[in-house]
């Protein structure tokens, strides 16, 4: 069995639509109407509980039990992006987990999360750069040794 994507119900496609492409940088490859799909995911599907039968009072906004999780190298940059554009309601600001990686969370207009974080390896990178011991740098992010000797090998470079 293959995993294909993954599908979020909305219920204004063509906003829907637009923050993708705008505040996410998504690209559209396949737009059916009430089913768009974007390169690398996710597909947006309008009247989905009429779809499957169901009651469209039926569908929970802001579950917060799931989140759409994209990577960004410029987070800083991006973030900058994000306030600059207004009307973003956030989950919460840009914050630094405990494991070093800084995240932002963020709806989408019908209350699906998405986070945004820095890739590990920029995590790694940005923590060697700060001065902390490739030993700690290992201890805090959690990975193996050998990944953060690799990443201040390759920033010598």
């Amino acid at each position: 069995m293959k995993l294909e994507g993954f599908l979020l119900s909305v219920t204004d496609m063509a906003r829907s639509r637009q923050f993708y492409e705008t505040v996410l940088g998504r690209k559209v490859i396949q737009d059916f109407g009430a089913n768009l799909t974007f390169e690398g995911g996710p597909v947006l599907q309008a009247r989905f509980t009429q779809m499957l039968g169901l009651d469209p009072a039926t569908e929970v906004k802001r579950s917060h039990n799931a989140e759409l999780y994209f990577e960004e190298e410029k987070i800083d940059e991006f973030v900058k992006s994000l306030e600059q554009m207004g009307g973003i309601q956030y989950v919460h600001p840009l914050l630094e987990q405990p494991w070093g990686q800084r995240v932002v969370r963020f709806y989408d207009p019908d209350g699906h999360i998405i986070e945004v974080g820095e890739p590990m390896d920029c995590v790694v990178g940005r923590l060697l750069r700060e001065g902390m011991p490739a030993e700690q740098v290992a201890e805090r992010t959690m990975f193996p040794l050998e990944f953060v000797r690799m990443v201040e090998e390759q920033s010598k470079r």
